[in-house]
């Protein structure tokens, strides 16, 4: 776990082994998200890159 600080701008750094990692670039769109006592970056995915996500999925369940 790497720690950062936060900028005089309210800025932070991610660390380049997590950008490697999680394959950040710069553009890439982050969601961020406040629970409890923490904060999380989310990489927002685009719709191409969700595609088969549910292959094999059960699709014969009855839908009300």
């Amino acid at each position: 776990m790497e720690a950062v600080k936060v900028s005089s701008k309210y800025q932070v750094c991610i660390p380049k082994e997590i950008r490697k990692s999680m394959g950040i670039t710069a553009g890439t769109s982050l969601q961020i998200v406040s629970y409890k006592d923490r904060i999380e970056l989310i990489p927002v995915s685009s719709i191409e890159n969700l595609r088969g996500i549910a292959k094999g999925i059960d699709t014969t369940v009855e839908r009300g």
